[in-house]
Parts: structure tokens; sequence; C-alpha cells
């Protein structure tokens, strides 16, 4: 398959640009800053800003022919919600959601007419789970996680798959959010969640983006993928939790594990 992948220079999608690439797929590599991509070995490398309408067309041009996308590039933000300014979260939602958004309904009519077409949204276990601090990555996610089962339903029927990825976390994690300062009143929640993630992620510590990589493969060469793959222990162990439970069960659970008294 021809694969366009988003958010390539780093991380989760640099390693999927491998995996893919080495499973003898055709891997056309985006980034915003095409030059994260100069070491990888793939069939092409483009400059795509997911947030331009300019760009996103530039880029589809070049890139030719897809048989599947991989819609990984985000942007975090980490605040309290009280504090999260407004324009950085409008950014977030512009490129974790409209963004993969405006790539798909750029390739949907070509890929309805035909009848085929493999969609990857990578999300997160934010994606279904909210945490502190996290609200606003985790609004993004949900959103992504609305529109693509949404999607599920309207074009299944010509042929087009979509799969949600929803990592757990990962090492390195994700390119560095800006340094929002926070108000005082909240220091105690800020000590309080600071290494949560070492702690559900398991005595391993967190997985690599290689096992996401592989997901992500596996569910592009598998027509039986479900719509929702979770990646890493504790997407594994978080995400049936919060089915399962309800709201106030699955709260007193998350907190007896991770010691949170806030």
């Amino acid at each position: 398959m021809r694969i366009l992948i988003t958010g390539a220079g780093r991380a989760i999608g640099r390693a999927t640009a491998t995996c893919l690439a080495e499973a003898g797929h055709e891997v056309v590599a985006t980034a915003r800053d095409v030059h994260l991509l100069d070491d990888l070995d793939v069939a092409a490398k483009l400059s795509l800003d997911v947030t331009s309408a300019s760009s996103i067309e530039a880029c589809l041009a070049a890139a030719g022919d897809l048989d599947a996308m991989v819609n990984n590039a985000a942007l975090s933000g980490k605040a309290p919600l009280e504090q999260i300014p407004l324009d950085h979260l409008r950014a977030m939602f512009e490129t974790n959601t409209f963004g993969p958004l405006a790539l798909i309904q750029a390739v949907l009519p070509a890929w309805r007419t035909r009848g085929s077409g493999v969609i990857v949204n990578v999300s997160s276990i934010q994606g279904r789970v909210a945490t502190p601090l996290e609200g606003a990555y985790a609004a993004t996610k949900f959103a992504l996680e609305a529109f693509t089962e949404s999607l599920h339903y309207e074009v299944g029927h010509f042929g087009i798959r979509l799969v949600l990825i929803e990592p757990g976390f990962t090492a390195p994690g994700m390119k560095a959010s800006p340094d929002f300062p926070v108000n005082p009143a909240y220091a105690g929640l800020v000590e309080q969640w600071d290494g949560v993630d070492d702690v559900v992620a398991g005595p391993g510590g967190r997985p690599s983006p290689d096992g996401v990589a592989r997901a992500i493969l596996a569910a592009l060469e598998d027509p039986a993928t479900p719509l929702r793959v979770p990646v890493g222990d504790d997407a594994a162990m978080i995400l049936p939790l919060r089915a399962q439970l309800d709201d106030a069960t699955f709260e007193a659970t998350m907190r007896a594990t991770l010691g949170l008294t806030w």
C-alpha cells in the first residue's frame, strides 16, 4: 500500500514510518518541518501543515494516489483548565482534530468512488478517559474519537475502513508543550499527578513507540481489525475498567491505584 503518515518526524510517527517501510509499504512521510524526515528511508518525504488548507492540497497533490492514511500529528498542552490559554486550545483542536478531518475530507471522494481505503487515526487513552491537567488534550482526542466513529458508520458502506489506535503513555512522548504557569492553588494537584504515567505504565516503564507502530501496521493490513485498538499495558488495564464501571467506582479505583487524594 501507499500510505501517508502525518507527524512522522518523531516518536510514534517516526517509528510507524520505519515499521511500514520495512514491511514493504510505500510510505509518504510528512511533517511540518520536512528536515526532521531527512534520515528516514521511505518512498517520499513531504512538508505538511495539517492546519493549512493550501499545505494539505499541495501535499496530497505531490503524494499521488494513496491507499491509506495515518493521522498522527498532534499538539499537546498541559495545565488546569482554568488557566489553559484558549488560543492554545484552539491550536490543539486545529492540529489534533480538524487537521485529520480536513485530510480525510480531501481523500474521501476519490476513495469512495473506487471503493477502498484505510484511515488510521492515532488517538490516545485520553480519548476515552480524561485526567487532571490534561483536559485540553483529552478534549481534542474525545472529539477525534467521535468523528472517527461516525465516519466508520458513514463510509464503511463504500469499502473504507477506519481504526482508532489508543496508546497509553509511550516513551519518549510527544514534543514538549509550552510551559504554562500554574496557579499556586493547584500546586498540590500538580505534585500528586507528577509521575502518574510511570505508575500506570507498570514495572517495565513506558513502552517504546515501536509497539504502537506494530499495532498501526496490523490495523492497516488486517481487515478484521476492530474500530478501537488499545496499545500498552496501561491502556489494556484502564480502558476496560472505564467501560465496565460506573463513574464513581472507576474514580475510586483509580484514586486508590494512584494514591490521589486531591
